[in-house]
């Protein structure tokens, strides 16, 4: 468990050191990233998805997108992801990836809970 807090820091460094644009559902996602000093941060907030794709497409080449685990996010990921793609901007799903495998976050507004207690995280 140790190891998977470690390589949490290490998503997190990343991103926060990286000019990555992360996409998230809404204002508290936003906040749980930013309180961990990631701002990079772009919350859908209602736009229309293609008017996000637009914006994101015409400034960014590389994007993460961390949509909640729950059903509707999974079809705002699908969605992000496949016109994301259709228009030229890589997504790096590492982080995405490793949250949802390795960890019991369904929302992205409880990453920062994950970072001090370990019973977040799966056992291996």
């Amino acid at each position: 468990m140790k190891e998977n807090i470690e390589e949490l820091r290490f998503h997190i460094e990343k991103t926060r050191n990286s000019n990555t644009l992360v996409i998230v559902e809404g204002k508290k996602d936003r906040a749980a990233l930013q309180k961990l000093g990631v701002n990079n941060v772009v919350e859908l907030s209602k736009k229309p998805l293609f008017q996000i794709v637009e914006e994101i497409s015409q400034s960014n080449d590389e994007c993460i997108i961390l949509t909640d685990l729950d059903r509707k996010g999974k079809q705002i990921y699908g969605k992000l992801n496949y016109d994301l793609q259709k228009n030229g901007v890589k997504i790096d799903n590492k982080f995405r990836e490793f949250l949802f495998r390795n960890t019991k976050i369904k929302q992205i507004e409880g990453i920062g809970k994950c970072m001090g207690s370990s019973n977040l995280f799966y056992k291996l």
